[in-house]
């Protein structure tokens, strides 16, 4: 069987297991944290920094979530979240890369800077950060579909912007428009929603607090 490495909480594993479910994958989870040091030794091993996630399929290792989301869409029986039209494609490969890069990434460096000892934290990390998430959030605004992101069905494009806007909302609230609208849609997707509801015991984790909603 699949062996999906990583945490509930952690959102570039949601990312995996979004893809998993709405593919109807069947896999082990393996949670990756300090009362599973077998699993955190096997995470080193997978990864060149040992960060989640990672996939383990027999003799097959896949490390990085964009990755192992291409390897799910080659197993399992629902719709393929890589569209077989190149054109299709290609805007879902970038539309992920975008969420990735310009959401994703800016969300994790607001989180991080809290994480610095106190005298080490600079404010204008954080505050660069929100200038990209701002320009990202205008750009997504004018490109995210009625339906899903890169168009009528789910694509590997919701699988990143799932948890990217997540968080990113928490920590640099979405402006009401399109993409708050298309953050609603997507969070309340069964797949999506699924995982959602598995990370919540885990929301005390959250550096920042995590707001009562959602």
């Amino acid at each position: 069987m699949i062996k999906l490495y990583g945490h509930p909480f952690a959102s570039f594993a949601w990312k995996v297991l979004i893809a998993a479910y709405e593919r109807q994958v069947l896999f082990e989870f393996c949670m990756v944290d300090p009362d599973h040091p077998e699993n955190q030794a096997r995470m080193k091993a997978l990864s060149p920094t040992g960060q989640f996630p990672a996939l383990v399929d027999g003799d097959v290792e896949v490390t990085q979530s964009n990755a192992i989301i291409e390897y799910l869409d080659h197993v399992g029986n629902a719709p393929r979240l890589i569209p077989s039209d190149p054109k299709a494609a290609l805007q879902a490969r970038m539309l992920c890369d975008v969420f990735d890069a310009y959401i994703h990434h800016p969300m994790q460096r607001i989180v991080a800077e809290s994480l610095r000892a106190e005298g080490q934290q600079d404010p204008r990390r954080p505050a660069e950060a929100r200038v990209e998430l701002d320009k990202a959030y205008a750009w997504l605004s004018t490109r995210v579909s009625d339906a899903f992101a890169a168009g009528k069905t789910m694509t590997i494009a919701d699988c990143a912007a799932a948890p990217a806007l997540f968080y990113a909302d928490w920590v640099h609230p979405i402006p009401d428009g399109p993409l708050k609208d298309y953050r609603a849609r997507i969070l309340a997707h069964r797949s999506v929603a699924r995982v959602v509801d598995e990370a919540r015991p885990f929301r005390g984790f959250f550096p920042l607090g995590a707001p009562d909603r959602d």
